[in-house]
This record gives structure tokens, sequence and C-alpha cells, in this order.
């Protein structure tokens, strides 16, 4: 059976485990996290970069950093997992869905501005497979109206817009090192920080509220509760994981865009047939080879592709929900106009196995037959 994740081990991760355990310190910011910490912020040139529990964590600080809250609205895609909205619904505020674009499918910036209001206090875009939305259009509208932008790069370690990492171009970046992901660490995520008047503040609530890290760099002789907060900080095993990830990180994305690139060479005939249509690539992006997915005709012929797949023993699969047609989001959120490319997408997309080392030559040829 090909599955349709599998996680791919750099190396030195269990040596780096074992260093961690023989140091005798396990809690979070230790040496490793230090080390990502730097592999992170010299290599998203963010102004700073803090390691959390997940990408969730780091949403949820994001929130609590601009002080979202009863009444507040925040701005986002449907076609999202649901830790983008639940970031701000538990904070008491209301997601406001809009639709996506058809070709990358990311948040459709030209229905951003229709959307904001007086109670608009964050604009939250998607980058969906490791592909940039328009990033300098979207920081126009939100200059314009002075509303921060958070970037969601959950998917989006190692890609760019226009030669700037994803994650570091809006107020506030957030990324993943989920199992599920490019660079992983089991669970896992990253909070970049753009702004500089974010920082001091987001090492308080990152550590439970308190302010430890200055209590640790000696700038006061005790640390005290100060402002709300947390328990945002990964474990030192976990970091040392995700250091050995990162080490590779260069390795490990080009062996998935090459693998992306032989899928998207050899489906091209297939879409000149009219059979799927292939992902598109804006000029301006570098993307990471997170997801290759195809867009079927309908979810009838999505759902018979992804059963026979199943029967050559390759699993492939579907993506999410919209948001707005959850049980969560009819209750918490509002949409602003009509998502009909959100719904039409998530009922036709399929994703393929993509992962290094993957016998792709396995999985072009099944479904170049499934779809013929």
């Amino acid at each position: 059976m090909t599955p349709f994740n599998k996680i791919h081990i750099s190396g030195n991760e269990l040596n780096y485990i074992e260093d961690a355990i023989s140091t005798g310190h396990l809690a979070g910011d230790g040496k490793y996290t230090n080390y990502c910490k730097e592999w992170l912020e010299d290599n998203t040139n963010a102004l700073s970069a803090l390691l959390t529990n997940s990408c969730t964590s780091a949403l949820e600080m994001s929130a609590s950093l601009l002080n979202i809250g009863h009444g507040d609205e925040v701005i986002m895609p449907s076609f999202t997992f649901v830790s983008t909205a639940n970031a701000f619904v538990s904070r008491g505020a209301t997601p406001v869905f809009v639709d996506i674009r058809k070709d990358t499918l990311n948040i459709d910036e030209t229905l951003i501005e229709e959307a904001i209001t007086p109670n608009t206090k964050a604009i939250v875009v998607v980058h969906y497979a490791g592909v940039s939305c328009d990033m300098e259009i979207i920081s126009d509208i939100a200059s314009l109206h002075k509303i921060p932008v958070i970037e969601d790069a959950a998917q989006g370690i190692m890609a760019k817009y226009k030669g700037l990492a994803l994650g570091s171009i809006g107020d506030l970046g957030c990324i993943s090192f989920h199992d599920t992901k490019n660079i992983v660490a089991g669970e896992g995520g990253a909070l970049l920080i753009n702004n500089p008047a974010l920082i001091d503040r987001a090492e308080i609530i990152r550590d439970k509220g308190t302010n430890r890290k200055i209590f640790l760099r000696g700038e006061i002789d005790k640390y005290t509760w100060v402002d709300e907060g947390s328990s945002h900080v990964p474990s030192e095993l976990i970091s040392a994981f995700l250091f050995a990830q990162l080490e590779k990180a260069r390795e490990i994305t080009a062996m998935r865009i090459l693998i992306w690139n032989q899928y998207h060479t050899a489906f091209r005939v297939l879409e000149k047939m009219g059979k799927v249509i292939r992902p598109t690539l804006p000029p301006d992006i570098q993307h990471n080879g997170h997801i290759y997915f195809l867009l079927l005709k309908n979810s009838e012929a999505r759902d018979q592709f992804i059963s026979s797949m199943k029967t050559k023993g390759i699993i492939c699969t579907f993506h999410y929900i919209p948001l707005h047609n959850s049980d969560a989001g009819t209750k918490w959120g509002k949409i602003k106009g009509k998502l009909l490319v959100t719904e039409d997408i998530a009922s036709r997309i399929v994703r393929l196995p993509i992962w290094p080392m993957i016998d792709s030559n396995k999985v072009i040829d099944a479904t170049i037959e499934c779809i013929s």
C-alpha cells in the first residue's frame, strides 16, 4: 500500500534527541529550541521566531497579541482547516468567510475589501498547498484600512512570494510542523513576528503570561504574572527532532518539488483531454511541493477515483469541508457573498500522495489508468 503521507527521516533525529536527554533539560527553550529559533529567523528573515506546540498555538497567540475579542470580526477563507477560525472563535470573535480563487485556491483578494466593516480586526490569509496568496494586493488593502494581516502559513515552510518567505510578510505568520507537513516534529509550530511592537508581548503570552524570559536574561530579579497567556512552549525533545529536519529542509523540499513536477508533466495530457484541471502557479511565487491536487469533473468522479486508486494500493484523499458548511461555522461564523468557488472546489478536489522516496511512476500510471 502506498500511503497518502509518510514522514521523511533526515538522519540526525535520534542523535539530537539523545543529546537533549543527556543535557538534563527537557522543558522548552533549551539549546535545540534556540537552534530552531535561529534557523527560522535566518531562513525567513522574520524579526523574531518563537517555537510553539502547534500552528494552532501560533494562531491563538496571534489572536491574543491583537487583542481580538467579543464583537470583533476576522476575515478569512472558508476553505481551510478549523484552527484558522477556532483561534478567534475561542475569544468570542466572528470569522467572516469570503470566497477563494479558482486558480490558486487561496483567498480571493478582490473580495476582501467589501468584507471589511468597522468591526474588522484582522485579515487571515491561508497559503494553500504552499502557494502564496497575492500578498502585495492584500498588504495594500490592509495598510489602507490599518488592519493587521496574519499569515496562516501552516503549509508554507520553504515557500516564497517575490523572494519573501511565507509567514514573513504580514504582521504575524504561523507555521506548522505537524506530521502531515513537509518539515515535521510530530506536533509543533512556530510564530513568526514581523511587527516589532509585538515581539516583547509575544514572549510573555507564550510563557503563560509571565515575564520569565526577561528574568532569565537577568533583566529583573524575579518574574511574575503580567498578562494573559498559556503554555505554548514545546519540549526540547520536539525541538531536537525538528532541528534535524530543519537542517535538511532544502533537500526535503527539493525532493518534493521533483515529484510535484513529475506529476505536473505527466498529467498535462489528462488536462488537454478535459479530464482534470491541474494546479496553477502564479509567476511571483516559489512553492514547496507540499500538495499535488487534481480537480475532477464532479464529486462522483472524485469519489470513484479515490476508490479506484485504493484498489491499486494507493491512498488519495479529498480535503477540507468548507468551514461555512460545518455545524460550528454555521453557528459562529458568517459569510460575505456567495462562496460558489469554495463549494465547487471542495466537492471535486483530490490530493495525490507526495513524499520523498515515493514511487511516483506507480502513482502516475495508476492515476492515468483510473481517469482515462
